[in-house]
């Protein structure tokens, strides 16, 4: 991770905040898949479960606190905005 630039928590000692997300999205993947079906096989399972997160969740799936677009719609957004050039406002000239 370091290697990479990535910090491995964000939080202090003792604190959830770092699981919170990840647990909330293990939570809706379950209600949503795991609860309702049954795999005969482990490959099934896996298969069914990246169709589910690849093919549903990032690509069409909505979120309110994504602005109510989709993963993928949102992260193709930011990239957008951040290749947009900035303008620098000229300074006002003075009078005197």
């Amino acid at each position: 991770m370091a290697d990479n630039g990535i910090l491995p928590s964000m939080g202090s000692v003792g604190d959830s905040y770092d699981n919170a997300l990840m647990e909330n999205s293990f939570s809706t993947l379950k209600i949503e898949l795991v609860y309702r079906r049954s795999w005969r096989t482990r490959d099934e399972a896996e298969n069914d479960l990246f169709a589910s997160i690849d093919g549903f969740y990032n690509t069409e799936r909505i979120q309110k606190d994504l602005g109510w677009l989709s993963p993928d719609e949102y992260e193709a957004a930011w990239h957008a905005a951040q290749a947009e050039p900035t303008t620098v406002p000229a300074s006002p000239t003075r009078s005197r």
